[in-house]
């Protein structure tokens, strides 16, 4: 038996590349939408990929199933209770699929979604009883159990979700053995969940000692701590969930459409339209000059899930990226189904070089200065662009908390008449944030650099989240 993980760091996702080396035959479970990387390992091994598995109708990414079925011509499959606009295979409870010396067997596991299916994998050369792993979807995460709130089908509420939750961990899940190994599809960074631990494999005994979700604790309780203080859907979840149940262009396709070079007069002309225009770079490179009216989502972060949360599908997408890193731009809002990308900047900054008219540079402040002005007599207005939780958590004094994928809706809280600084946790969402409020002539407001990572190295003092100062 062959299998591996493949971890999407920026959107926090597993995928699994499962096949039998004496047959050549595998299957891919919940692949990512570029397909590549996939098709050349299990090449190098020797497999071909046949068979295609979703978990379930995942919301924070497209899968890269219709992809298989085009490019290769792979079977798909999807738990009993899914409804897709494509043909696939139902998988019931029980079923099996055996290639050779490896066996999948299916766990209908209802809770994080209606459909959601968990997969035991056997390496029938070690125990046809035993399972070796199981791939667990958004079920069960390390650490952490599948938010219930994520309606990928209408009609249910979170409650009745976290029971049949419950159900599936303690009717299927808690009777396998303490060696099985354990595969989720998403881990910390994810939004599919609250408490994600940072590693990706557990083993179940690890998981019933340490997961907070697995403690022994009524149905009742469940439901009320798993519902309790999950973070904010992003706005784009119900649409990739939907998109994941519909026929659609594949990616190969897509990037065929959008990968068109712009002029700089082009962007400007479809900016007037309403065009968004995007600007991936660093934000230390963006501060020193950027395109007036762009926002700033860097490749270096989340960014995929910031575009998601922060742009609209509605309006066309233009790309400012370094040379040769336009592709990588529109591949990863892809990934996420932002597919509606009129191209690129020609060139990137370098098409601005005769236009400073159009050119705009971004102050940035060191946490020594912001010391320094904090302490002067007319401080400025902190705005903490972190979550709600990060900022009880620890804060500087007096800061206001409006949280980045919570700001485009509320411009109306931001501090007027004041000179303002902008942080987070290391520069990055504070970056995006500056963008925003200068994109909406809201304020033109420095940014911290390094973020109160960098102002707690600095020896300056943080309010805890029972009220104390500290520092560090």
């Amino acid at each position: 038996m062959y299998l591996k993980q493949f971890y999407l760091g920026c959107l926090a996702h597993g995928s699994y590349l499962i096949g039998d080396k004496d047959t050549g035959e595998a299957v891919v479970v919940d692949p990512q939408r570029d397909i590549a990387h996939y098709l050349e390992e299990a090449q190098s091994h020797g497999l071909k990929i046949k068979h295609v598995i979703l978990t379930h109708f995942h919301a924070d990414f497209v899968s890269g199933h219709l992809e298989f079925r085009d490019a290769v011509g792979a079977r798909l499959y999807l738990g009993a209770q899914a409804a897709a606009e494509y043909d696939f295979t139902p998988l019931k409870d029980g079923d099996e699929l055996t290639f050779g010396k490896l066996k999948l067997k299916i766990l209908e596991t209802p809770g994080h979604t209606p459909e959601s299916i968990c997969i035991l994998v056997y390496d029938l050369t070690e125990s046809s009883e035993k399972p070796h792993a199981v791939l667990t979807g958004d079920t069960l995460f390390i650490g952490d159990v599948g938010r219930p709130d994520l309606l990928a089908s209408t009609g249910l509420s979170a409650s009745e979700l976290a029971g049949m939750l419950y159900d599936s961990i303690h009717g299927k899940l808690l009777p396998l053995p303490d060696e099985t190994l354990v595969y989720p599809a998403h881990g910390a960074g994810s939004m599919c969940g609250k408490n994600m631990s940072k590693e990706t494999v557990s083993t179940l005994g690890d998981q019933r000692k340490y997961n907070y979700a697995l403690k022994d604790m009524s149905k009742d309780e469940f439901i009320k701590i798993v519902t309790a203080d999950q973070p904010d859907m992003p706005r784009y979840f119900s649409y990739d969930a939907s998109l994941n149940r519909q026929e659609r262009s594949t990616l190969e396709k897509t990037l065929k459409r959008v990968m068109k070079p712009l002029s700089l007069e082009q962007v400007l002309k479809l900016k007037e339209g309403g065009a968004q225009i995007l600007d991936v770079r660093d934000p230390t490179e963006f501060a020193a000059a950027h395109m007036v009216g762009t926002i700033n989502i860097g490749l270096k972060g989340q960014y995929a899930i910031w575009c998601g949360s922060l742009l609209t599908r509605e309006k066309q997408i233009i790309v400012i990226a370094d040379p040769d890193r336009e592709e990588e731009a529109a591949t990863r809002l892809c990934r996420i189904g932002f597919d509606n990308i009129a191209g690129y900047l020609t060139g990137g900054m370098l098409a601005l070089e005769t236009h400073p008219d159009l050119i705009r540079r971004a102050e940035r402040v060191t946490a020594t200065e912001l010391a320094e002005q904090l302490a002067s007599n007319e401080p400025p207005v902190v705005l903490d662009v972190r979550s709600e939780r990060e900022w009880q958590t620890k804060h500087i004094k007096g800061s206001v908390n409006i949280p980045l994928n919570k700001l485009p809706d509320r411009l109306n809280e931001v501090p007027r008449g004041k000179k303002m600084i902008i942080h987070c946790a290391a520069g990055y969402r504070s970056s995006i944030a500056a963008s925003i409020l200068r994109l909406h002539a809201v304020a033109d407001a420095p940014d911290l650099i390094g973020g109160i990572a960098a102002w707690e190295a600095a020896k300056q003092a943080v309010l805890t989240d029972g009220g104390a100062c500290s520092v560090s």
